[in-house]
């Protein structure tokens, strides 16, 4: 199997990354309820009723190598969302991490963060990634914010680049941190860990 979709489990203090599968649905479901998620028209976030086929879809690109869906797990062990590496070519040593979301109650605090710190060491690390991409609706301000705050640069916004659930057609704005940048963004993703919040 391509090393950069073979199932791994990342772990650190406030979550673990953990091979997507169907076991992560109840709680998944319970999750994108926090906040009703779903409802948020700038992002594709799957509907209660909608997981299975979300799981199912991730999955099936994982088989494609085109993705590696991971469930994101507090520090309970209760699935709080979904995290991936996708857009993946192995060929150029280059992922995106995307299709991410977290219950509301999640939301702006440490988890992401070590998340991320997670996602791009392994990234950099072991998948030897010569750089790692971020994409967002122009207008989700909060995910800019927080991609910003990991130390990426902004590449460029990709004008109607995609169709929407709802028929708006989305800019994608496009960031990324190359293995050159990665040193210096680990010592900030790791002070921001370490910093008494």
């Amino acid at each position: 199997m391509n090393i950069f979709v073979a199932p791994i489990t990342l772990r650190g203090t406030h979550a673990t990354l953990a091979p997507l599968s169907q076991a992560y649905h109840d709680d998944l479901i319970e999750a994108v309820r926090d906040g009703e998620l779903w409802k948020l028209w700038y992002t594709s976030i799957p509907s209660p009723e909608g997981m299975a086929a979300e799981i199912e879809r991730r999955l099936d690109l994982q088989a494609q190598s085109k993705m590696l869906p991971f469930a994101v797990l507090d520090a309970t062990g209760m699935a709080i969302g979904m995290t991936t590496y996708m857009n993946v070519d192995a060929a150029n040593r280059r992922v995106e991490i995307g299709s991410t979301w977290y219950r509301a109650s999640m939301q702006r605090g440490p988890l992401n963060t070590e998340c991320k710190r997670m996602l791009l060491g392994h990234a950099f690390e072991t998948l030897d990634c010569i750089a790692v991409e971020f994409r967002t609706h122009v207008l989700n301000t909060q995910s800019r914010r927080a991609i910003e705050r990991l130390g990426a640069k902004l590449d460029g916004i990709l004008r109607r680049h995609q169709v929407m659930a709802n028929g708006t057609i989305r800019d994608t704005v496009v960031y990324s941190i190359t293995a050159a940048e990665w040193p210096m963004v680990k010592a900030h993703l790791d002070w921001q860990l370490a910093r008494p919040r």
